[in-house]
Formats: structure tokens, C-alpha cells, sequence
């Protein structure tokens, strides 16, 4: 995806003049997200995540492994990124750039480490059988805010994913395919959201929530904050930039909670029609 030049003095002298008055390029309220647009692929664990042109591709597989001796009784979810070319001119095959450690972190944070995933109930047979939920992300463009695109995308996927039915009788393990008996959702006792925002330095400028690729170029420094719709906070990550008042980020933070309340109820409808049309059975 071609990155447009960088803005001129001009250009920037009238986004900032056009953020003074509440007015953003595109046409959003301040505090509004890009509308998220979710479609699902033949396979379940196949999500692709569009957030205006930020799009993000996220599959999620699975295999039974060994697990770690010091780790007997849990499963594993391992994520791997990926920036290329394909996402925007700046990235680098082969070559993982700082925004790709960025995301392959803030993803770890927001999916894992908060536990959005019960690893104790991908345990088999302990000490001998684990299973290892491998979630793969594919930025396939960058227009800004790929983090919050690509933790959505993520978290759906885990959502959408099935793995196989198994049976365990002594310390025979039994794997039945989706034809024989119905696959089993992942135990999932949280679906937790990220949100962007972005600061400049004047104080009469209003923070922006999804900033697009030129507002994150423009802006003085970025906050992404993860929470679930139940007001249970995951992760609070401020990259760089100007010291933020306590007030600012709580007002940020009633922001985030509304907003997740709202996403929530759109990821929960578009993964029930999806299942409908599967005849997929919902536990």
C-alpha cells in the first residue's frame, strides 16, 4: 500500500487548525471509530478485519503438542505478525521494522497475557498432552491504527475458532473430526477491545480516538487502552509523547468503556449470523 508524502507546512498548519474546531479530515467526530467490518473465511478461525483502509487478515489453528515440564497442566496460544510490503511501502520483507514489534507486544498483552484464553482448558492429559492455539496476524494495510484493528481481528478469530472433540480413556487420547462429533469453542472467560488514542500538543486540541495514519504521523504521542465490556482493565499503554494528566486518561477511559459495550454487541451478532449460516452449534 503506497504511504501518501509527508505533509507539507501547509497541510499541517490546517490539520491543526481543522482539530481546534472539533473538525477532523475525514469527516468523524472526535471520539468516533471507523465503522469495524468483519468477514469471515470458509474456515473457522478465518477473519479478516477492515477498519476504514486498515485491513487485517487473522487465523487461528491448532495442534496437540507436550507441554513444558514446568507447565504440566496448561495449554499454549502463541501470535506471530506480520508486516510486509503488501501492508505499506515502509516495511521491509524479512526485516521486522519497530512497528512490527510494536504489535507482536501489544497483541502478547491484550490476547494472552490478560488470559482472554483459559490455557488450563487446553490441558488433555497432563504432563503428556497440551493444546498449542497458534494465532496468525496478516496486516494487509496500514492506514492508521493497525493495532486496535488487528486486536479485534485477533480476539474474533479466537472467538470463531473450533478445535476437535477428544476423548480420553486412561492415557489413550482419542481426537474425533467435525464429521463424527461437533468441534469445541476455546474457553474464553473474557473478550477484551483496544483503543487508540491520539494527543497533540496544543491543550485546546482534543484527543482522538482510531487516528489514521496521518493524525498517528501528526500527533504528539499515542495511548491505547484494553478493556472488556465488563470494565475490566487488560492493558494501558502510553508510546512516547507529551505526560498526560490523571483527568485526561480517565476521561479517555470512560470513552474506551462505552466503546466497548458498543463493539462487544457488533462482534457478538456477526459471529451468531456467521454460525447460523454454518449450522454451527453456539455453547
Amino acid at each position: 500500500m503506497p504511504r501518501p508524502p509527508s505533509p507539507s507546512i501547509p497541510e499541517k498548519e490546517f490539520f491543526y487548525g481543522a482539530l481546534k474546531q472539533s473538525l477532523r479530515l475525514d469527516g468523524r467526530a472526535m471520539l468516533e471509530m471507523r465503522p469495524p467490518i468483519l468477514h469471515f473465511g470458509p474456515e473457522l478461525g478465518w477473519v479478516e478485519c477492515a477498519m476504514g483502509k486498515t485491513r487485517v487478515l487473522a487465523q487461528v489453528d491448532g495442534k496437540m503438542v507436550r507441554p513444558p515440564p514446568e507447565r504440566p497442566l496448561e495449554g499454549m496460544l502463541t501470535i506471530h505478525s506480520e508486516l510486509s510490503p503488501m501492508a505499506a511501502n515502509e516495511y521491509e520483507p524479512g526485516r521486522p521494522s519497530d512497528q512490527e514489534v510494536t504489535l507482536t507486544r501489544m497483541l502478547d498483552k491484550v490476547l494472552r497475557r490478560s488470559d482472554a484464553v483459559d490455557k488450563e482448558s487446553l490441558c488433555v492429559l497432563a504432563g503428556q498432552r497440551v493444546w498449542h492455539i497458534r494465532l496468525t496476524i496478516h496486516v494487509l494495510a496500514d492506514a492508521g491504527n493497525m493495532v486496535d484493528c488487528a486486536c479485534l481481528a485477533g480476539i474474533v478469530a479466537l472467538k470463531h475458532f473450533r478445535r476437535p472433540e477428544v476423548e480420553v480413556e486412561g492415557e489413550d487420547v482419542t481426537v474425533h473430526p467435525p464429521s463424527e462429533r461437533a468441534p469445541v469453542p476455546l474457553s474464553m472467560p473474557h473478550t477484551p477491545f483496544a483503543f487508540t488514542f491520539a494527543f497533540y500538543p496544543d491543550p485546546e486540541t482534543p484527543p482522538l480516538l482510531d487516528p489514521s495514519h496521518l493524525e498517528e504521523t501528526l500527533s504528539e504521542g499515542l495511548l491505547t487502552i484494553a478493556l472488556n465490556a465488563q470494565r475490566e482493565l487488560c492493558v494501558v499503554q502510553k508510546a512516547g509523547g507529551t505526560p498526560l494528566a490523571p483527568d485526561d486518561v480517565l476521561r479517555v477511559m470512560d470513552v474506551a468503556v462505552a466503546r466497548a459495550k458498543e463493539l462487544d454487541k457488533i462482534v457478538e451478532a456477526r459471529l451468531a449470523e456467521d454460525w447460523k449460516g454454518r449450522n454451527v452449534e453456539v455453547r
